[in-house]
């Protein structure tokens, strides 16, 4: 029996993670899926049950320290052990930065609390556990954490930030066969951008960026658990996600100009 502990469980990636890993494993797989909305959970746990696997809703806002170490204090009280954890909760954020007040500014620490710190949290206090099992990590980042856009510095900060961390950690815990694996999906079809902060730390209700070729989010959830089988380092997703990071060091003027291009016309800088 493998336990995996899943944030951001109750919709979109996180929530196709739990669906997919159930199909996979079934009855030999324990879910623990934490989010805020425990109604949600609740019905992405049912799923999961109708096909034989066990689900434990452990309803967690990971921008609270005490929450993210209760979660996994939950997660190994019922089943003894954790063999994977995906930080997966994020919240998103589109905003220039010349048009975010004084006042409103604090959002710009819940983006990091959420994104970053919720994830350094929850792996902290999984990490015993993990050693035990020479388990898995894996962390959702972005592309945005790989190339920074316009618009979205505060979630690329995040981001940015979050891919750092586990690199770092990644280096420290080879010795010890717990792997890390950094995810960089794009644009995927999810609902995260519309409730994602503007610039006065409302939700936005739309997306800034192009979704005419956003991933289906069945595909971004199976790309992600075939990187943490594989115990691979990175995954990057697209095609021009891989280009970027490498145009970056060659042509960064030009990425600049790739990035703007990817954001609706109504959102970008005059």
């Amino acid at each position: 029996m493998q336990t995996f502990v899943i944030t951001g469980a109750s919709d979109g990636i996180g929530a196709e993670l739990a669906r997919q890993l159930t199909a996979e494993h079934g009855a030999k797989a324990t879910l623990v899926l934490a989010a805020r909305q425990r109604d949600a959970l609740d019905a992405v746990a049912a799923q999961c049950r109708q096909h034989g696997a066990q689900a434990l809703v452990v309803p967690t806002d990971v921008s609270d320290e005490a929450q993210c170490r209760a979660l996994i204090g939950e997660a190994v009280r019922q089943t003894g052990r954790i063999d994977a954890l995906v930080n997966n909760a994020g919240v998103s954020a589109q905003a220039l930065f010349a048009e975010v007040r004084a006042e409103d500014l604090g959002w710009y620490e819940r983006v990091m609390r959420i994104n970053f710190w919720g994830s350094v949290w929850c792996t902290h206090a999984a990490l015993p556990h993990l050693l035990a099992s020479r388990g898995r990590i894996v962390a959702v980042s972005s592309l945005a954490g790989l190339v920074g856009v316009p618009g979205r510095t505060a979630y690329s900060a995040s981001k940015f930030a979050l891919s750092g961390f586990f690199e770092a950690l990644r280096a420290e815990l080879k010795p010890s066969g717990v792997s890390v694996t950094t995810v960089y999906p794009g644009v995927v079809a999810t609902r995260t951008r519309h409730r994602g902060y503007n610039a006065r730390g409302e939700a936005a209700g739309s997306s800034g960026l192009r979704e005419d070729k956003a991933m289906p989010v069945e595909e971004c959830a199976r790309i992600i658990l075939r990187g943490m089988a594989r115990r691979q380092r990175e995954v990057v997703m697209t095609t021009q996600g891989k280009l970027g990071r490498w145009l970056k060091l060659l042509a960064p003027g030009v990425v600049e100009h790739i990035a703007l291009a990817a954001l609706k016309d109504e959102v970008k800088p005059h």
